[in-house]
């Protein structure tokens, strides 16, 4: 998620936790605890592959962060054990603030390595969208009302239930995710379509209209795209993953990790004399987020990896956005999903 909804959610929950002894001071110590692990963005790595797969890596660990807590914990009843409150309270304040952090980034679509310095594929629940209005407003309003007024028992009653409607929101996302999930594989399933892999995405800022990506067995997938008012048939359009053109990075480090970063959601396309990679989760149809040069031409007309290199995208604009969020409540028109794909797969 964006900063200001992570420096919020955190400047709350201290709020809540340790307000009526800290006062405002605990919103500032929230807010600034919670952005902890986003430090990690200040390491530098050699190349684009590196930085998109290792960020959220370590900084981002449950099991890192708890021990960070407790170090914290540790440290400040030493030198403050005057404070008018337990230690296991401060623990658990600590904690909470430092672990919501990579639990709301799993919450979208990117990535989150909450067990390194374990493997598995990084929790992606794709739930709700990097910035959503809906679930950072209602916190940014309840810190700035405790901010003007003090650490009163309304001021965290707001808090508390800021919070609360937060969390639930998230629910929703979640349910929401699951539904078009459902109901693009309902469809598909009684036009013939067998999907092998299904995974429905948020569009941007909103949890009501769902980009839904579907791979089949030949090597194809589907871009479709399903609202929670839908009452006809959800639009999709396929779309070759072009596999074939993967064989020459088969054994490139940087592109294993790239397949397991992103749980093998890539698409190969050959540009010109560059072989494009473009992980098909983030964006919307053919207006992906991350796409990366890994191979050039050589003279005998086949394929020499490189150092990967960011291949420049058109992530669409307010135009686009505008069609995502009258699509919400109407499905005519469809989104133009072959114009988009069209347009931006150069």
């Amino acid at each position: 998620m964006d900063s200001v909804t992570q420096a919020v959610l955190g400047a709350g929950i201290q709020g809540v936790m340790l307000g009526r002894f800290q006062g405002r001071r605990a919103l500032i110590y929230g807010a600034a605890l919670a952005t902890v692990p986003d430090l990690d963005v200040l390491v530098r790595y050699p190349d684009p592959v590196s930085l998109m797969t290792y960020h959220r890596g370590f900084s981002h660990s449950l099991i890192v962060l708890t021990g960070l807590a407790l170090l914290l914990t540790w440290l400040m009843r030493r030198y403050w054990p005057q404070a008018p409150y337990s230690g296991r309270r401060l623990f658990l304040t600590l904690w909470l603030v430092l672990v919501t952090h990579p639990v709301l980034d799993a919450f979208t679509v990117y990535g989150t390595q909450l067990f390194w310095p374990f493997t598995p594929i990084p929790e992606s629940w794709s739930a709700i969208f990097i910035i959503d209005p809906v679930y950072t407003v209602p916190l940014l309003a309840a810190v700035l009302f405790a901010i003007a007024v003090g650490m009163t028992d309304r001021a965290r009653r707001l808090l508390a239930a800021a919070l609360v409607f937060s969390t639930a929101y998230l629910g929703f996302g979640l349910a929401g995710r699951i539904m078009a999930e459902d109901r693009v594989r309902d469809a598909m399933r009684q036009q013939g379509i067998a999907v092998t892999e299904l995974r429905a995405v948020s569009m941007p800022f909103n949890t009501l209209v769902w980009r839904v990506i579907a791979k089949t067995a030949d090597g194809d997938y589907y871009e479709a795209v399903s609202s929670l008012f839908d009452r006809g048939q959800p639009e999709w359009l396929r779309q070759p993953l072009n596999l074939e053109l993967a064989r020459p990075l088969a054994e490139v480090p940087l592109h294993q990790r790239l397949r397991w970063f992103t749980d093998d959601w890539l698409r190969y396309d050959a540009i010109g004399d560059a072989l494009v990679v473009s992980d098909l989760r983030m964006g919307m149809a053919g207006h992906y987020t991350f796409r990366f040069k890994m191979a050039e031409r050589a003279a005998d007309g086949g394929w020499t990896p490189v150092t990967p290199a960011v291949w420049p995208s058109e992530r669409g604009g307010w135009a686009e956005l505008k069609r995502v969020l009258a699509r919400i409540l109407h499905a005519q028109p469809p989104l133009p999903l072959e114009q988009w794909s069209e347009g931006s797969m150069k």
